[in-house]
C-alpha cells in the first residue's frame, strides 16, 4: 500500500499527517510505528489522521496516534498542524473550525501572521476525572516515585499530565524520571510528565515526557498544564510564555471553567509517499 503523507511539525514537536478525506486510511500499530521510526520510516512523535468528522457540530475529525501505535485523546501542537493542513490541502476555507477529538470538540483558528490559536477547553483537575487515583483535590500532591517522593498537579487538558517545578529545567530528570511517572499505578491511562522551571511570572520553561513517545521538543498540552498549574499554585499570571527545546507557546487562562487559549506555529516540512 503506497500512502501520502505530509511531514509538519509545531515547535519542533513533529508529526506525520495523513489526509483521510479524499482516501481510506487504515493503518495497524505495526504500520503506524514504522512510519513515527526515525530510522526505518519517516520519524515523528505523532501520526495524525484528518478524517470526516462523526459529529454534525464539527468540520472534521482528528485522530492521533503516539510513535509506539497507541491512539490518544488529544495534542496541542498536532491541533495547529490540523488547521494548517486542511488549509494547504483546501480542504476547508474557514479560518476558524470545529474539529472533533477522541476527548471532545476543539476550536482551532489560523491567525493572520500564520500562527494558529487553539481553545483546548477548560482543564480538569478532580482526579477521577483524569484519571489519578487520589481521595484529595489538593492542587499539590505526593507521588512516590521509586522509594523517591516528587510533588506534582495532577491535570486533563484532554489528556493527562503530571506536573513538577524544577529549579533549572536542564538539570531535571526526564529521562530516568519520566519513564517511571508514565507508568505510575496511580495514572491507570499512564500520564505526560512535565518539568516546569519558572522564570517570571509571564515566562517558564518546559521540558515533557511524552506518554507513548518519549521526551518530545515541545507538547502543547502539557505547556497548558504547566501554565494551568503554575497558575493554580500562585506562581504565574494569566498570560505566559512558554519556552520549550523546539520554540515558544503562548498559554492564556482566566481560571475556573474558562477554555485555555494556546497560540503558536504550524510549520510544513515536505510531502512525500511511503510503501507500507
Amino acid at each position: 500500500m503506497k500512502l501520502k503523507f505530509t511531514k509538519m511539525h509545531g515547535a519542533g514537536n513533529d508529526f506525520v499527517v495523513i489526509d483521510g478525506v479524499r482516501q481510506e486510511v487504515y493503518l495497524t500499530p505495526e504500520q503506524l510505528r514504522l512510519l513515527a521510526d526515525r530510522h526505518f520510516g519517516v520519524g515523528c512523535d505523532q501520526i495524525l489522521l484528518v478524517e470526516h468528522s462523526q459529529n454534525s457540530e464539527a468540520d472534521f475529525r482528528y485522530r492521533i496516534f503516539n510513535a509506539d501505535g497507541g491512539e490518544v485523546e488529544q495534542c496541542g501542537n498536532g491541533a495547529r498542524c490540523f488547521v494548517r493542513f486542511v488549509h494547504d490541502h483546501k480542504l476547508t476555507s474557514k479560518r476558524a473550525i470545529v474539529v472533533e477529538t477522541k476527548s471532545g470538540l476543539i476550536s482551532p483558528r489560523l491567525e493572520d501572521d500564520g500562527r494558529v490559536t487553539v481553545n483546548m477547553g477548560a482543564p480538569i483537575f478532580e482526579p477521577a476525572r483524569i484519571p489519578f487515583v487520589s481521595d484529595s483535590e489538593a492542587i499539590i500532591q505526593p507521588l512516590d516515585v521509586d522509594g523517591v517522593t516528587v510533588q506534582i498537579t495532577a491535570v486533563s487538558m484532554g489528556n493527562p499530565h503530571a506536573v513538577q517545578t524544577v529549579d533549572d529545567v536542564e538539570q531535571a530528570p526526564v529521562a530516568t524520571m519520566g519513564p517511571l511517572i508514565e507508568r505510575h499505578a496511580r495514572f491507570p491511562r499512564r500520564v505526560n510528565v512535565g518539568f516546569l522551571q519558572v522564570v517570571d511570572r509571564a515566562h517558564i520553561k518546559l521540558r515533557v515526557y511524552e506518554r507513548g513517545s518519549g521526551e518530545t521538543l515541545s507538547c502543547g498540552t502539557g505547556a497548558c498544564a504547566a501554565v494551568v498549574s503554575g497558575i493554580r499554585r500562585g506562581l504565574l499570571d494569566e498570560c505566559v510564555q512558554v519556552a520549550t527545546h523546539g520554540g515558544v507557546l503562548t498559554i492564556s487562562w482566566a481560571g475556573g471553567n474558562t477554555p485555555v487559549m494556546m497560540t503558536g506555529p504550524a510549520i510544513s516540512v515536505f510531502e512525500g509517499e511511503i510503501n507500507l
